[in-house]
């Protein structure tokens, strides 16, 4: 196939470089008189046979033998002309014919195709996104007369990790949804905006879904940048082969050089595939460890398997594509380029399905508090630990520990499961991700007084899983000004009265965090639901110190976005109000203006969700 490819590319220059075309006689029939003529049909038949006409100045005398017919179509113009080339169009030798790729050759022949998909299976561009309404999504017209320049702010503006779990998952969900594409911004772009972002929040999964949304013909340089971080985080390297098969050689960089070539490899072509890769080496293109990492994946592909020995020495950091391919061929990273390594590859390695399940829990201790898992997913994977007979150590005791905290046969033995997982956490961080773990086991315990002293962690474990109706049956034992009490009146999906002031000086007085965080937390909080007596919050804010009618152009924007009714909207600027690596970095009159507007676009559950979760983090 390969060699009759490159014969017809070289009589491809033979006819261009030709000054004559010669037209060749038509092949002789070797069917017997009749037998080349279609059988007339009915209606034919009645029909008289049609007279022929002879134009005037033509032939009329034929021969009864072959006629020759031109098999090469004319050239328009001239007879005899031949089409110059364009200025600067240099034909290549047949030597160089002889070293493309097929995919090389189909785009010297214009045989590339513009698109990957048929005609009738093209997706629309109209909304892109993986949420549709129906499925949880957020409205999808909600940006479509919205300013481009302020969305696009919004998106690029958000450096990624958001302090709140709740505010992620909200996040995440916006970002996910089919949406229509601000007016005046390309759609393509716009989802690429998209992806990157949830890229830098840790969630690949959700990026490469949207990416995937667009079909590779409709890719812009925004999108195909966003689709390559997308794939490299999730290690999925022949994610962007469509993408690459349509776009060609749209880009001449390295990164896109060598993952083309990488694609050839599983395209069917390994031997080419493998040589062009020998020819990168030597740091022309890549630094020599991405090198032999790429050669040793490509090397799987087809009858070019290569056996290729990966040295680490003199490696002083990751790069993603270098930790995708690592993972990809079965191996890790070594440990001490992974201990100073940013966040990014912790967060990938949570929901890495090649990797072992200890890399994945130790990766998921950080990404459940993030809320890039649920409770429900982090117990499945330690489910899974707990079956592996060959894990042993400290993984597969907290495992055993897990199943205790829900299956103990006392409430006080699931209780001590339960503490025992939180308190060897050795960061808030992994805390809080332990508590997501254990947020179902927190929903068996008993409401009562034996467990008071833990029943402030256990509604925040419960919470951290949205389990709201279950914290709330332990309002009764919580006291007025007690953190329990202050995670329950922020819970609650309603509430009869309004917080008096005397319950919000109880708090004040138990409180013991930092400059009384968790106090203006819970002012803010409170005033943002509307839950609080109006006296109360200029009295108590007088209190704590802070002013939650301090205006700012992002609280402006906010607000107006709140005003309009625009959920989508709302969630994007309360994103960019939440970044940070710790509620540290939040203050009290963002807390407010987030959970206020997000309370008046609909999304009330959410906004209760993150008010709690603020108090309880503080």
């Amino acid at each position: 196939m390969r060699r009759n490819l490159i014969l017809l590319a070289g009589g491809t220059v033979l006819a261009l470089s030709s000054a004559l075309v010669v037209a060749q006689d038509a092949p002789e029939s070797l069917l017997p008189p009749g037998f080349d003529r279609p059988r007339p049909s009915a209606t034919r038949a009645a029909s008289p046979p049609a007279t022929p006409t002879v134009t005037r100045g033509s032939n009329a005398a034929t021969p009864a033998g072959s006629v020759s017919v031109p098999v090469v179509e004319a050239v328009p113009g001239a007879a005899g002309a031949v089409p110059a080339l364009p200025a600067g169009v240099k034909l290549p030798t047949l030597q160089e014919l002889e070293a493309m790729s097929p995919e090389q050759l189909d785009e010297l022949l214009g045989l590339k195709p513009r698109s990957d998909m048929p005609a009738a299976a093209r997706r629309s561009l109209r909304q892109v996104g993986v949420l549709a309404s129906y499925e949880g999504g957020l409205p999808a017209g909600s940006l479509a007369r919205q300013n481009a320049a302020l969305v696009k702010a919004t998106l690029d503006g958000n450096k990624g990790p958001l302090v709140s779990r709740w505010g992620h998952i909200l996040l995440r969900r916006a970002l996910a949804s089919r949406l229509d594409a601000p007016a005046g911004m390309n759609p393509a772009d716009f989802a690429g905006l998209r992806a990157a972002l949830l890229v830098r929040m840790g969630e690949g999964e959700a990026a490469r879904a949207v990416v995937q949304d667009v079909d590779a013909g409709n890719y812009t340089d925004a999108l195909t940048r966003a689709a390559l971080d997308a794939y490299a985080f999730t290690a999925d390297i022949t994610g962007i082969c469509p993408v690459a098969s349509v776009q060609g050689g749209a880009r001449k960089d390295a990164e896109w050089r060598v993952l083309r070539t990488v694609c050839q490899a599983f395209s069917g072509d390994g031997a080419a595939a493998m040589a062009a890769l020998d020819r990168m080496e030597g740091g022309k293109v890549w630094p020599k460890i991405d090198m032999l990492l790429a050669q040793k994946y490509a090397g799987a592909a087809g009858s070019a398997r290569r056996a290729v020995t990966i040295e680490w020495d003199g490696v002083s950091e990751l790069n993603p594509w270098r930790y995708a391919f690592t993972i990809a061929v079965g191996l890790e990273p070594p440990a001490e380029l992974l201990r100073n390594a940013p966040l990014r590859y912790t967060l990938a390695s949570a929901t890495a399905p090649m990797l072992p399940l200890t890399t994945r829990a130790a990766g998921a201790d950080r990404a459940a508090g993030l809320g890039i898992l649920s409770s429900a997913a982090m117990v499945d994977l330690y489910g899974q630990i707990y079956a592996q007979e060959d894990i042993t150590g400290e993984w597969a005791d907290r495992a055993a520990l897990l199943r205790t905290a829900y299956t103990g046969e006392t409430p006080d033995a699931r209780m001590a499961a339960i503490s025992q997982l939180w308190d060897a956490a050795d960061s808030p961080q992994v805390r809080y991700s332990r508590q997501v773990l254990t947020a179902y086991a927190a929903a068996r315990m008993p409401p009562g007084s034996a467990f008071a002293d833990q029943s402030a962690d256990l509604i925040a474990s419960m919470l951290a899983a949205g389990l709201d109706g279950n914290a709330l049956r332990w309002a009764e034992m919580a006291d007025v000004g007690s953190l329990a009490w202050a995670q329950l009146v922020l819970a609650a999906p309603a509430r009869p009265t309004p917080v008096p002031g005397s319950a919000l000086d109880s708090f004040y007085d138990n409180d013991e965090s930092d400059n009384h965080r968790k106090s203006r937390f819970l002012l803010a909080g409170l005033a943002g639901l509307g839950r609080v007596e109006p006296g109360a919050v200029a009295d108590f804010s007088d209190k704590v110190a802070i002013d939650l009618n301090r205006q700012t152009r992002w609280t402006r924007l906010i607000t107006q976005a709140a005003d309009a009714n625009n959920p989508v909207l709302v969630v994007l600027l309360a994103g960019v109000g939440m970044q940070g690596d710790g509620w540290d970095k939040m203050t009290s009159v963002h807390l407010y203006h987030i959970v206020s507007a997000l309370n008046r676009v609909g999304l009330s559950a959410e906004a209760r969700m993150i008010a709690a979760e603020a108090v309880a983090r503080a």
